[in-house]
């Protein structure tokens, strides 16, 4: 098994299969989290040649955590193996700060870029995604272009964006930025990028590097015949977002249905039903990557089953035939999305679902309180 790999520019490949470590925030989940054992699961990680890594600087946390995992690595592995390492991450604004917003400025773009080469340890950056959260306050293209000017200094690699539409999308390139890849939401449940993302992406050779492949943890046998929830009432916000995806697409019921059908396809090769939902994902045209989150290496052997796998027609036509009832979500990338404001509604709840043994069961758990400069506010339950 070679785990595959993707030639973003002849100067930068990446990982097919990326890390993704917002399950490590500190504000994701009840988690009490052990600097070591962090370590010693990302190194399994890059050791088993997974050596790229999602995060965000709205990811309270985490940049810390990658950039301190990158010394520990380099100690471990010496310097060749851990210059090896890339990291993604994501250069989101003021986040929900609509005053600050309108005033945003380069030297706003300077001082967070500078704050993330501290907290990862490095002298450039991989890749910065840029975001641009509320279409209605203007900022966006020239947010991308004091991007390039701090790229052209040297502070970053190369230049990505994440959940844009096609009309940004056609801005950033129209204006000269080498937008060389763009992360969004694609999978079984949302497949909003063939709306125009697809084909634009493909005229300007930016790859799609996809997130939401697995649900959160949906799309999985321990979700396949448990019952509705009823709401995104989850342990999560991710599994919240993507509850709401579900609703989407069509619903519960359906959802169940492309659960059996996932079932009987991974049965056949003797594999996860997430091995064969991230396949198919992999095999769809201008996907570079997809992002797996995860909070430790306990799905690491699985995970790596994915690149031994080969879908046939059959497969395919089976998996398409619930797919084609699907009734949503519509639009462009991340419309509805902005359109409901759903980025407010995140926030990890005191009561919540999950499943044990089978069954869906409601647990209870202390709010969850961040201090100081966390970004992502809107998750934390004020006493």
């Amino acid at each position: 098994m070679t785990v595959e790999r993707i030639q973003v520019r002849p100067d930068f490949d990446l990982c097919r299969m990326p890390k993704g470590n917002w399950q490590i925030a500190d504000d994701h989940s009840d988690r009490t989290f052990n600097e070591q054992a962090i370590n010693n699961d990302l190194a399994m990680y890059v050791d088993a040649g997974i050596d790229t890594f999602v995060c965000g600087d709205i990811y309270a946390g985490v940049e810390e955590r990658l950039g301190k995992f990158r010394e520990f690595y380099r100690q471990l592995r010496g310097d060749d193996a851990a210059n090896k390492i890339k990291v993604l991450t994501t250069y989101v604004p003021y986040f929900l700060d609509e005053n600050a917003l309108k005033n945003h400025s380069k030297a706003d773009v300077e001082k967070t870029i500078n704050r993330s080469l501290s907290r990862l340890r490095q002298e450039r950056l991989d890749l910065v995604q840029m975001h641009w959260w509320n279409y209605d306050i203007p900022g966006a293209v020239e947010m991308a272009v004091w991007l390039k000017e701090l790229q052209q200094e040297g502070k970053i690699h190369h230049i990505g964006a994440t959940n844009f539409d096609v009309p940004h999308m056609q801005q950033f390139f129209e204006a000269g930025v080498d937008v060389v890849a763009h992360t969004l939401q694609y999978s079984l449940l949302d497949s909003r990028p063939l709306n125009g993302m697809v084909d634009v992406c493909r005229e300007n050779d930016c790859y799609l590097l996809c997130y939401g492949v697995l649900g959160g943890g949906l799309i999985s046998e321990k979700w396949l015949g448990i019952p509705d929830p009823g709401g995104p009432y989850l342990e999560n916000v991710s599994l919240d977002k993507y509850y709401r995806i579900i609703q989407d697409m069509g619903g519960w019921d359906l959802f169940q249905a492309l659960l059996q059908v996932l079932q009987k396809v991974a049965n056949k090769h003797q594999v996860s039903i997430a091995n064969i939902a991230c396949r198919y994902m992999l095999d769809q045209d201008q996907v570079g990557t997809i992002n797996i989150g995860a909070r430790d290496a306990n799905h690491l052997k699985d995970n790596l089953r994915v690149f031994s796998i080969k879908l046939d027609g059959e497969d395919v036509a089976n998996i398409n035939q619930v797919l084609a009832r699907k009734t949503g979500p519509l639009g462009d990338v991340y419309e509805v999305d902005r359109e409901e404001n759903r980025d407010a509604l995140e926030e990890v709840k005191t009561e919540y679902f999950d499943v044990e043994s089978g069954q869906l069961v409601k647990k209870t758990r202390d709010p969850v309180i961040l201090t100081g400069d966390a970004a992502y506010g809107h998750h934390i339950h004020q006493k």
